[in-house]
């Protein structure tokens, strides 16, 4: 065979070999690759967007442990607050409930030393008749000289 026979020979089988591979092979691989850039691509903007989701998600987070942390510190110093406010008030009422016990005491103390010093000017009084009656050497009547013995007692 004659060499340009075969080059044209060849040249013939390897156009029916690319027209072949251009219309039945190259279009599934285009088509595959193709599937498979947009299935990376699909990805890399899933990724993007999870990461700026991500972003915000932890933003907010971080956002909503401030104001708990706030609200935390709040209500904590509301709640020492009240403590101190309800220790006070403890001790005011502590201190109206001493003093009104220490008045009732003296008030107490009071009326017994009254009583006791009526008593005593009823004894004093008592005495004092008798020791008249030692004097006198006969009966005083109580009921007779009562006005004398009621300024006797307001004396003493």
């Amino acid at each position: 065979m004659n060499i340009n026979a075969t080059l044209i020979l060849q040249a013939i089988v390897f156009a029916i070999l690319v027209w072949f591979t251009m219309s039945f092979v190259w279009p599934p691989i285009t088509k595959a690759l193709d599937e498979r850039a947009a299935k990376i691509r699909d990805g890399l903007a899933a990724a993007d967007k999870a990461k700026s989701e991500l972003a915000n998600a932890s933003k907010a987070a971080d956002e909503q442990r401030a104001q708990a942390r706030g609200e935390t510190t709040q209500l904590l110093s509301d709640a020492e607050k009240r403590a101190a406010a309800i220790v006070e008030e403890a001790k005011k009422r502590a201190e109206e409930v001493g003093a009104k016990i220490v008045a009732d005491a003296k008030a107490e103390a009071d009326q017994q030393v009254t009583r006791a010093r009526e008593a005593l000017r009823e004894q004093v009084a008592a005495l004092a008749v008798k020791g008249a009656e030692q004097i006198l050497q006969r009966e005083v009547n109580a009921s007779v000289h009562a006005e004398l013995l009621g300024r006797l007692k307001t004396e003493l």
